[in-house]
């Protein structure tokens, strides 16, 4: 017999969330969504261990990044040695380089793909910022078409809408734009340094973001053109004019300047409502592989959450793996957080406590025989349903019902069984009918 001193206290590890059979119903439905989008967008599913080789995935993230890292330990501390070889994955990006440079001659390029799983980052937990979370990435390998820029603003889009969170814009930008801007007014030695605070801009008070280009050594004159070059503002079209009427001499600029104004039709002609995207020059992605095209998306309503997705273009994703130049293009969402802090702000709402929609109850042992006929029956016809099994009272059987939530409830008792009939009950409206099998599958159905 255990004893209280010997009971293991149940709890899990600071940051590695899980959730109550209501939560994760909503969660899923979310990666349902995000799941079927892709796939409709042509995009193939791929799934890397969640393991990987230290020394492959920390090729070109090392310093900080090796730091956030969860290290494997096998056995005993004499063969922990292995723990220098394996590490769980921080990201879906870094995998997917490997990937393509492993199986570049088994691919057919453009090759476009979409992984959904969890990643670990060993950081300090905060609410809404785990170390096991969930990744929603699709990118295209191959290509340098600005055409396939557009279809990302159009796949978020897409995504969005079905969330129906709210109003949402997506913010696009080109990089290349920024780069030759500050190559334009004498920064070339100081282009990453710059774009990193670019990326914090509204993170910050103006005056913080101008001490800290001071601190690089920028001058007055340099500043004051970059805070005015990231406040044009107005419609799409305004703003690519206002950007060629700048009269900036410089490549990058000008091709950044090109694939925007080729990006921001094609996702027109992909009929994304001009309400939902709009250029905006503060958009830089700090990180240094993005080389063109980027975006952040975020709620209208709650623009304390920042980018709730985010990505761009990269000229060389696997370079640390292969000699063969593989430009891409990619966005991710990070659902995890998202759904925590919509659910914080009560916008998610979880009272879905099982994914069936019907509860089939035989009121008596004697009645289980057709009432199981019934279920499969419903289950045939694609409506998800639960039997109840359980030999107890009527009422604790309802009880029962009640607490899960079930839209509907089909009860049989021995008048029902006998007459070959079903009792329909609406548990939202508390209508019941006395109809047939097949006009209950039919009503169901229905509504």
């Amino acid at each position: 017999m255990k004893t209280k001193s010997n009971i293991v206290k149940p709890c899990t590890p600071s940051g590695f969330p899980e959730y109550l059979p209501e939560d994760q119903i909503a969660f899923n439905r979310y990666l349902d969504i995000i799941r079927s989008t892709y796939e409709k967008y042509g995009f193939a599913p791929l799934d890397t261990p969640n393991a990987e080789l230290k020394e492959v995935l920390l090729a070109k993230t090392a310093g900080e990044t090796e730091k956030q890292v969860y290290s494997l330990i096998n056995g005993t501390a004499e063969e922990s040695q292995i723990s220098d070889k394996l590490c769980l994955r921080f990201d879906l990006t870094v995998p997917l380089a490997r990937y393509a440079a492993q199986h570049y001659n088994d691919l057919i390029f453009p090759f476009r793909r979409y992984h959904i799983g969890k990643v670990h980052r060993g950081e300090r937990n905060q609410a809404g910022r785990f170390r096991e979370f969930y990744q929603c990435d699709i990118d295209v390998l191959g290509s340098s078409n600005p055409i396939i820029d557009a279809e990302f603003p159009t796949i978020i889009n897409d995504i969005f809408t079905q969330f129906d969170f709210g109003p949402f814009i997506i913010r696009i930008n080109d990089r290349r734009i920024l780069n030759g801007f500050f190559t334009f007014i004498g920064l070339s030695d100081k282009k990453e340094a710059t774009m990193r605070l670019v990326d914090k801009i509204e993170k910050i008070p103006l005056r913080q973001f101008k001490q800290s280009l001071e601190a690089l050594g920028l001058s007055d004159q340099q500043i004051s053109h970059i805070v005015n070059l990231t406040n044009i503002t107005g419609t799409n079209d305004e703003i690519l004019d206002r950007l060629a009427n700048l009269g900036i001499d410089d490549p990058d600029f000008t091709a950044g300047l090109t694939n925007l104004r080729a990006v921001i039709s094609a996702v027109r002609i992909f009929k994304v409502p001009e309400k939902n995207f709009i250029i905006d020059l503060k958009i830089a992605r700090g990180l240094d592989y993005y080389t063109g095209t980027v975006y952040e998306t975020t709620l209208v309503k709650h623009p304390e959450l920042g980018s709730v997705c985010g990505g761009g273009r990269f000229d060389n994703l696997a370079g640390h793996y292969t000699k063969v130049n593989i430009p891409g293009v990619g966005i991710s969402i990070g659902l995890s957080r998202l759904f925590y802090k919509l659910r914080e702000l009560g916008i998610i709402e979880s009272n879905q406590k099982s994914p069936a929609k019907v509860i089939v109850l035989p009121m008596g042992e004697s009645e289980f025989d057709f009432t199981a006929g019934v279920a499969a029956d419903l289950r045939a016809t694609g409506v998800p349903t639960l039997f109840y099994t359980e030999t107890q009272k009527f009422s604790k059987k309802m009880s029962y019902a009640n607490k899960m939530g079930f839209p509907f409830c089909v009860i049989i008792g021995p008048e029902e069984a006998t007459a070959g009939k079903v009792t329909v009950k609406n548990m939202q409206t508390g209508k019941s009918t006395t109809v047939t099998p097949n006009q209950a599958l039919d009503i169901i159905s229905k509504e």
